[in-house]
């Protein structure tokens, strides 16, 4: 420490030596300010070249700092602009559905109606079977007839206190009575989970001289047990005579999407004045 504190205060006194010398102007002196020029210009610019160097290296990394906080919030604001986006548009299709809830509400304004929410389905590929938010509590009961994109979608089969479930008409085990809307002739609707992968559920049992035609808008018949009448099913399609030559039998296009159903209505009005029937038969 002794040693260092002389080296120091040799050179300290060695530059004011070197100071004084370079500014007193005298001829004498002229070659020792020349020599100490030698020695001090190099030591002064390398002194300024690392000065220089460090204060950039400074700057640039305070630079890179700034640049780097700025990308964080820049990224921070991305990703809450992009769930923002996101809560959006899902907040559109939300309410496309829900105008075509209210479109299918005011098409069939004779049947009291409440809306609810499908929470769960049964494993597959379609909504042939599923669950709503809807129960006991809320007067839903079983055999209410339940609807969806533009017509009819299943029915009641189950309830608890605050869930029920409903089989949809392209399940196998579902049958519709309907009819022509045009001409009132009748048919059976069938659901046909294999036929479905085409998009199409089964029309049969239409007598050979009824009047039904490709196009033709399928509907629930009077005649059914437990159907509300008038409730668009689909629209007939590939009719041709059975073997038997009796009947007739082709497919329906249904106007429900059974792929991804969220929201749906239920007809809280029962059919034949409220008497039930568990099976989901005509």
């Amino acid at each position: 420490m002794k040693n260092s504190k002389y080296i120091l205060a040799g050179m300290s006194a060695f530059c004011i030596v070197l100071i004084a010398a370079t500014s007193i102007n005298s001829s004498f002196l002229t070659p020792l300010r020349t020599g100490v020029g030698y020695i001090l210009v190099p030591l002064q610019s390398g002194v300024n070249a690392v000065g220089t160097g460090l204060y950039n290296s400074i700057q640039n990394y305070s630079s890179l700092k700034e640049a780097q906080e700025e990308n964080a919030r820049l990224s921070a604001r991305i990703d809450e602009l992009v769930e923002e986006n996101n809560r959006l548009q899902s907040e559109v299709y939300e309410l496309d559905r829900l105008r075509e809830l209210y479109q299918l509400d005011q098409e069939y304004m004779q049947y009291p109606k409440m809306a609810a929410r499908v929470i769960a389905k049964d494993s597959g590929n379609w909504f042939q079977v599923f669950r709503i938010d809807k129960g006991l509590s809320d007067g839903v009961q079983v055999n209410m007839n339940v609807m969806a994109g533009g017509g009819l979608v299943g029915i009641v089969t189950d309830v608890g206190a605050n869930y029920a479930t409903v089989r949809a008409i392209i399940d196998d085990d579902s049958n519709v009575s309907g009819m022509s809307l045009r001409t009132g002739d009748t048919c059976n609707v069938s659901g046909d989970l294999t036929l479905y992968q085409e998009g199409r559920l089964g029309l049969d049992h239409i007598k050979k001289e009824a009047d039904i035609q490709d196009g033709d808008k399928i509907v629930t018949s009077n005649i059914s047990d437990i159907f509300l009448p008038g409730i668009l099913i689909g629209y007939a399609s590939d009719l041709t005579t059975d073997a038997n030559n009796v009947t007739k039998s082709g497919t329906i296009l249904p106007v429900a999407d059974f792929d991804n159903l969220q929201e749906v209505l239920v007809i809280t009005q029962l059919k034949n004045g409220g008497e039930e029937n568990a099976e989901n038969t005509d």
